[in-house]
């Protein structure tokens, strides 16, 4: 399980910070900016070879990536001709578009992973009933388990999440649910009851319910390209959406950041889908992506999001933000972090030893 683990990682990540900076790479290069490195990792050099004026890297430390362009410091000795190439000598726009094309070729990839999982087919959990809670609405009317829900409200359905949204919007007002039972037709009406319930998030919050389960039924769901390409944008969308909720969340003290995971987790994660099967593995990559890509918009130095801030600042005003003042925020975003990568990492291992807790 631990080598399965390893590979997997190792894959999963370097997948995803090529991805990255194959954005920030190949905008570079269209914006006519010199390209000295493209590197998959940190620290010493482990294989490398260079073709043209950039040297193609695999570096010790798997846990990122860089990019080093002609001029990114802003303060080398360049000759003319560099000083053309030259990132920092670059419109702040064109300086935006290579900052933002990293995170965004992340938002690409995820939308494209999910678009090729819908396209080959993808399974779907049908209207049949599981489960029927006791004292319920759902009870009440009579539904039983074994059910097949055909459509409601002369609405037709085939998928349980369908079911959901269809009881959410219709308040108190009473239903008319078409079932099939034992190759009989027959018309249920049934009145939605307001419960207490809990998000993802575990806080409480009030839905309309009827009392039912999902079945393990299911079928495997093949749609056209075109279909599966607004299927994926919307899994893109919904699992951003997602992410900056639970950002939000964390800020306002709901979740703990006890509840923060490093690469050890996302090691044992990845394992545990590449054991499942390769669209488990490939959906956890996309699903990923969209995480690092909405991280690293965040607006803290070091990262994508805190260069973007600066140089949106240098759009509005016109002017550059003062050097020193740009060096204590990546110290600060440096230190930031650290701090965040010890405590992942101290989340993981307390896992390990304290799983459960």
């Amino acid at each position: 399980m631990l080598g399965i683990n390893i590979i997997s990682v190792i894959i999963l990540l370097g997948i995803l910070i090529f991805v990255h900076e194959l954005g920030h790479f190949l905008v570079a290069k269209l914006s006519g900016v010199g390209v000295l490195k493209f590197s998959l990792g940190f620290g010493p050099k482990v294989l490398g070879k260079k073709i043209g004026e950039t040297e193609y890297l695999l570096s010790a430390i798997p846990l990122g990536g860089y990019v080093k362009m002609v001029g990114e410091s802003g303060d080398e000795e360049l000759s003319p001709d560099d000083q053309r190439r030259s990132f920092m000598k670059q419109s702040v726009y064109k300086r935006i578009g290579i900052v933002l094309a990293g995170p965004a070729f992340n938002f690409l990839f995820a939308a494209l992973v999910f678009t090729f999982i819908y396209s080959i087919g993808v399974p779907v959990v049908t209207a049949r009933v599981g489960d029927v809670m006791a004292n319920s609405a759902a009870s009440a009317a009579g539904i039983q388990k074994g059910d097949l829900i055909l459509a409601i409200d002369g609405t037709e359905i085939s998928r349980w999440s369908e079911i959901s949204g269809m009881i959410q919007k219709s308040g108190e007002r009473e239903l008319l649910l078409t079932i099939e039972r034992d190759s009989e037709i027959l018309d249920v009406p049934i009145k939605p009851r307001l419960v207490k319930d809990a998000n993802i998030f575990g806080e409480e919050t009030s839905a309309y319910r009827i009392g039912i389960g999902s079945s393990d039924e299911t079928f495997i769901e093949k749609r056209n390209p075109l279909w599966a390409l607004g299927a994926g944008l919307e899994q893109t969308w919904s699992w951003t959406k997602l992410v900056c909720l639970g950002i939000v969340k964390m800020i306002q003290g709901v979740i703990s950041p006890r509840e923060l995971g490093g690469p050890i987790l996302i090691a044992q994660m990845a394992g545990t889908q590449a054991k499942q099967g390769i669209l488990p593995f490939i959906y956890f990559m996309a699903v990923l992506s969209v995480n690092l890509g909405v991280l690293n918009l965040l607006p803290i130095p070091v990262l994508d999001g805190g260069h973007l801030f600066f140089y949106v600042i240098e759009a509005v005003t016109g002017r550059e933000v003062n050097m020193k003042w740009r060096e204590v925020a990546q110290q600060v975003g440096f230190f930031l972090i650290i701090l965040l990568m010890l405590l992942v990492f101290y989340n993981d291992i307390m896992r390990i030893f304290y799983p459960g807790q």
